[in-house]
C-alpha cells in the first residue's frame, strides 16, 4: 500500500516507502555500522565513494525497474542492501589504505552492484527471485575477473581490540534481532552448527590455507578457530543464508536447506589452499544450493501442512508409514552411512590443502651457519607502528628474525658455492626461491659463481600486506648497507670482488611452518 503519491504531468504515481518494522532497516543499520567502524578503526580497504557507488547504482536501477513494472516510486530498500552488501564484502585490488575519499575502483563497485540487482529480475521462480542478488553478483564477479582485480573481505579483520569487540557486538546483537524478527533463526543456527562441525572435521585432517593477514599457513585448530569466529562467516550466516525471498517456505525445507548449505560450502572450501578461493567457495556454496530451490519445494512438505514439522518429518522417515523397529534401525544405519560418506568426501576433497611438515635435510648446515653469526654485528633496527599494531610479539622478535635473515642469506651463498639446490629450499620460498634457483642454473651454464655478502647499516621493519591471490602477510626488512659481489671460477678460485651500496627490502614470512624464509627482494621503502 502506498504511503504517499506524486503527481507528474497530470498522472498520479504512488510512493511506497518501507515500514519502520521492516527487517531490512535492521540489516541496513548493521551494515552501515560495520562500514563506519571499518573507516574509523578497522582500516577497511574500501572508500566512501566506492560504498556510495555500489548503493547508488543498485538503488537507481531498482527504482527504474520497479517504476516500469508497477508505475510507482518504490523505495529500493532491498537494492540498497544489495549495494551495501557488495561494498562490505568486495575489495578492488590497488585501493589505497586509509584513504577514505579515494575514487579508484568506483566503477567496479557500481558495475557489480548493478549486475547483482538485475539478476534479481532475471532469475525468478514462482514470482520470487531465486538467487540472493549480492551473493550471486559477488560470486560471478570474483570468478570472471579473478584475484588480479577483485578480492573478498578478509576472514580475519584485526587483533581483538575495542573496534573488533564493537564489530562482534553489532553483528551478534543486530543479527540476532533481525533474524529473530524475520523468523529465520532456525536457518542461521542450523547452518552455523553444521558448518563449524564439518569445518572441525576438515581442520582435524590437517587443512591449511595461506592468508594475507598471517605470516604462516593457517592450519588445524587455528584454521577452525578463525573460521568459527570470522565476522565474515557470521555476516554470511545471519544475512545471506537467511534471505527471505530465496529460502524454502516450510520449516522442514529450511532446516534441510541450511544443512545442505553447510555441507556444500565445506566441500567447496576443502580443496582450497589460499584465503581468496576459500572465501569464494564459501559464497559459492549458497549460490549452488539456491539453484536447487525448486527441488526443495518439490521434495519437502508443503509449508503450513501437518507434515511440515521436524518431528513429523523424522517420524515419517524412520517408520515409512509402518510400525515396528526394523524400519527405524534401517534408517539409523542409512543415516550413519550418509554421515560417513559426507565426512570421508570432505577429508578426501581437502587433500590438496593438507601440508606435512618437511624434515630439514640441512639442519647441520643451518646450525653451522648460525654458529658463525655474531649478534653484535646486527645493525640498528627500527620497527614501524604498523607492525606494532598488527602483532606486538612479532615486533618484539624483530632482532631475532633479523638474525634469521642474515642466516638465510649466508645459506644462499653456501648453496651457490656448493651448487646445492636443496639448501635453497631450507631458507627460500616463492619468488626468492625461483630467483635463486635461476641463479644456480645460470652459474652452472657460465662456469662461474657470484656470491653476495651483505653488510647492513640500518634496517626498518615494515608490514607487507598483499592484495589479490592471498599468498600471505610478510615482514619487510627495508635495509641499507654494502653488498660485496665475489666471483668464483669453476675450480672455486676467487676471480674478482667488488662492493657497492645497496638499498632494498627483504620480504620474509613463515611460508611453510615455523622458520622465517626469504620470499622476495623488493624495492626500498616497500611496506607500511
Amino acid at each position: 500500500m502506498a504511503d504517499r503519491a506524486i503527481t507528474l504531468n497530470g498522472t498520479t504515481y504512488p510512493v511506497i516507502l518501507p515500514k519502520l518494522r521492516d527487517p531490512r532497516l535492521g540489516i541496513a543499520a548493521v551494515v552501515i555500522s560495520l562500514q563506519v567502524l571499518g573507516q574509523l578503526g578497522l582500516h577497511f580497504w574500501v572508500t566512501i565513494p566506492q560504498i556510495l557507488a555500489a548503493m547508488l547504482a543498485a538503488g537507481a536501477i531498482d527504482m527504474v525497474v520497479e517504476f516500469r513494472r508497477r508505475r510507482a516510486f518504490v523505495w529500493p530498500a532491498s537494492a540498497l542492501l544489495t549495494g551495501s552488501g557488495v561494498a562490505l564484502l568486495m575489495r578492488v585490488v590497488g585501493t589505497r589504505p586509509d584513504d577514505p575519499w579515494g575514487m579508484d575502483g568506483i566503477w567496479w563497485f557500481a558495475g557489480v552492484a548493478a549486475f547483482a540487482v538485475l539478476s534479481k529480475y532475471a532469475f525468478r521462480y514462482q514470482g520470487r527471485n531465486i538467487l540472493n542478488p549480492s551473493n550471486f553478483g559477488l560470486v560471478v564477479a570474483f570468478l570472471v575477473f579473478g584475484s588480479a582485480r577483485l578480492e573478498p573481505l578478509a576472514l580475519w579483520w584485526s587483533p581483538l581490540n575495542a573496534w573488533m569487540i564493537a564489530a562482534y557486538a553489532i553483528i551478534l546483537v543486530g543479527g540476532t534481532y533481525v533474524v529473530w524478527r524475520a523468523r529465520m533463526m532456525t536457518i542461521t543456527v542450523t547452518f552455523y552448527l553444521t558448518f563449524i562441525v564439518l569445518q572441525g572435521l576438515l581442520s582435524a585432517s590437517g587443512h591449511c590455507i595461506t592468508a594475507n593477514w598471517a605470516f604462516a599457513p593457517v592450519c588445524g585448530a587455528n584454521y577452525w578457530w578463525i573460521i568459527a569466529t570470522s565476522p565474515e562467516v557470521m555476516i554470511y550466516a545471519y544475512f545471506m543464508v537467511t534471505d527471505p525471498p530465496t529460502v524454502p517456505r516450510g520449516r522442514v525445507g529450511r532446516f534441510i536447506f541450511a544443512v545442505c548449505v553447510g555441507i556444500t560450502t565445506t566441500l567447496l572450501m576443502a580443496p582450497q589452499t589460499d584465503e581468496w578461493w576459500t572465501k569464494v567457495a564459501l559464497l559459492g556454496g549458497l549460490t549452488l544450493m539456491l539453484t536447487a530451490h525448486p527441488i526443495f519445494d518439490f521434495l519437502m512438505p508443503k509449508a503450513g501442512s501437518p507434515q511440515d514439522s521436524l518431528r513429523a518429518f523424522s517420524s515419517r522417515l524412520a517408520t515409512g508409514g509402518r510400525q515396528g523397529i526394523l524400519r527405524p534401525v534401517a534408517t539409523l544405519g542409512a543415516s550413519l552411512v550418509i554421515v560417513a560418506v559426507i565426512g570421508g568426501t570432505i577429508v578426501a576433497a581437502g587433500t590438496p590443502a593438507r601440508t606435512v611438515a618437511a624434515s630439514s635435510a640441512s639442519s647441520e648446515a643451518l646450525m653451522a651457519v648460525g654458529d658463525q653469526l655474531n649478534p653484535d654485528t646486527l645493525p640498528p633496527i627500527t620497527v614501524s607502528q604498523a607492525v606494532q599494531d598488527w602483532d606486538s610479539q612479532i615486533a618484539n622478535d624483530a632482532p631475532q628474525i633479523m638474525a634469521v635473515l642474515s642466516q638465510n642469506l649466508a645459506m644462499e651463498s653456501r648453496a651457490l658455492r656448493t651448487s646445492d639446490p636443496a639448501l635453497l629450499t631450507e631458507v627460500d620460498h616463492g619468488d626468492r626461491l625461483s630467483q635463486m634457483q635461476a641463479r644456480l642454473q645460470s652459474d652452472a651454464a657460465n662456469g662461474t659463481c657470484v656470491v653476495d655478502t651483505y653488510a647492513f647499516d640500518s634496517v626498518d621493519v615494515k608490514l607487507i600486506v598483499p592484495f589479490g591471490v592471498q599468498s600471505g602477510l610478510s615482514l619487510g626488512y627495508d635495509a641499507k648497507g654494502t653488498v660485496t659481489h665475489d666471483t668464483y671460477d669453476a675450480a672455486g678460485n676467487l676471480v674478482s670482488s667488488e662492493s657497492a651500496p645497496f638499498a632494498q627490502t627483504f620480504a620474509m614470512r613463515q611460508a611453510t611452518g615455523d622458520r622465517w624464509l626469504n620470499v622476495a627482494v623488493l624495492p626500498p621503502g616497500t611496506g607500511t
